[in-house]
């Protein structure tokens, strides 16, 4: 299989080598190109969000409580807790009928930087609704209250909240439930472990799916692409850059997932290190060469100079002289007979 990697360079040497397994499937789960490993078990982490929030717009949500765009793409956001973002979650609440202690998810530094200096200066005592995931938690005490479930204990495995979700990620990336590896997420919710190539599937799914339910999400990430991540992160403003093109949404420990609805392709992408600034490097560094491969009469909708900032990290010292740069090498490997 072909070697598609982030390279990490110091001066004229490669100093750190971050390898990268990848899948890009169509809709009907054929591979289309991979490097390291697609067939990989991981854990999908908050890339699985879309998934585990069809359920509630499936089983009838946004009419049960009058639920927004807006309210749809925080279930699928990790959001940088950003004032918009709290003020989104706590609409989302109030609609719902369940308050900031029903959440379920812990308290951590903002994943904006910019955020997170100005909580650390300010001294705010930040609560769950600050959680890169409250939207999600909120989608899941959402869809235990349209079932007449329990609201305590929503996020752990065996409620009939889960029970569902798993029922979701299942039926969309043709993994039986049985193989499918279930563990704590960061957030306390439950997590799913599979095959990169079902995870891509999925997203191909998703991407071209024309049913109300998965239609309705994905038009809400499109729509409101600053409630997926926020201000300065890849999964908003490649959203932004090309609009109505692409869904994509990260996840920890090196994961990125993708749907090119146009080109009716998903893409999952696992940085083995887990390495996070490496992700959405790797991310666009893959969608240029699947573009290049597969955009045809297309590509000039897949503008990417408005990604330049995430297409290479500069890497500074204590002194913010720049000492090197994150930049992806290598091939992917294309198994139909496009060119290589």
């Amino acid at each position: 299989m072909s070697e598609f990697r982030i390279e990490s360079t110091r001066g004229p040497l490669v100093e750190s080598i971050h390898h990268v397994s990848c899948a890009v499937t169509d809709p009907n789960g054929v591979l289309i190109a991979a490097a390291g490993n697609p067939e990989l078990v991981t854990f999908w982490r908050s890339a699985a969000k879309p998934f585990q929030a069809l359920p509630l717009v499936e089983d009838g949500g946004v009419e049960r409580f009058g639920l927004t765009g807006e309210d749809l793409a925080l279930t699928c956001a990790s959001h940088s807790s950003e004032t918009r973002h709290l003020e989104a979650t706590d609409r989302f609440m109030h609609r719902i009928g369940c308050a900031e202690s029903d959440l379920a998810c812990g308290i951590h530094p903002p994943l904006s930087p910019a955020v997170a200096k100005s909580v650390a200066q300010s001294g705010i005592t930040m609560t769950p609704r600050w959680s890169n995931c409250s939207g999600k938690h909120t989608g899941m005490l959402a869809l235990a209250r349209l079932h007449g479930w329990p609201t305590t204990g929503y996020e752990r495995a065996g409620h009939p909240v889960q029970a569902r979700i798993l029922d979701s990620v299942a039926a969309w990336t043709w993994a039986s439930k049985e193989s499918i590896v279930q563990a704590v997420d960061g957030c306390a919710a439950v997590c799913f472990g599979l095959p990169l190539r079902a995870m891509a599937l999925a997203y191909a799914r998703f991407g071209v799916a024309v049913e109300p339910a998965p239609t309705n999400l994905r038009e809400a990430m499109i729509r409101h692409p600053e409630l997926v991540a926020g201000d300065r992160r890849l999964c908003t403003d490649i959203m932004i850059a090309w609009p109505g093109e692409i869904v994509a949404k990260i996840g920890a420990e090196g994961i990125y997932c993708a749907t090119v609805p146009r080109l009716g392709l998903g893409v999952a992408l696992k940085v083995e290190d887990g390495d996070m600034a490496c992700a959405g490097v790797a991310l666009v560094g893959v969608l240029r060469q699947v573009i290049a491969q597969r955009g045809g009469a297309e590509v000039s909708r897949f503008p990417f100079e408005p990604l330049a900032a995430y297409s290479e990290l500069p890497i500074r010292n204590t002194r913010q002289a720049m000492t090197g740069r994150l930049r992806s090498a290598g091939a992917l490997h294309f198994i139909d007979s496009a060119r290589v």
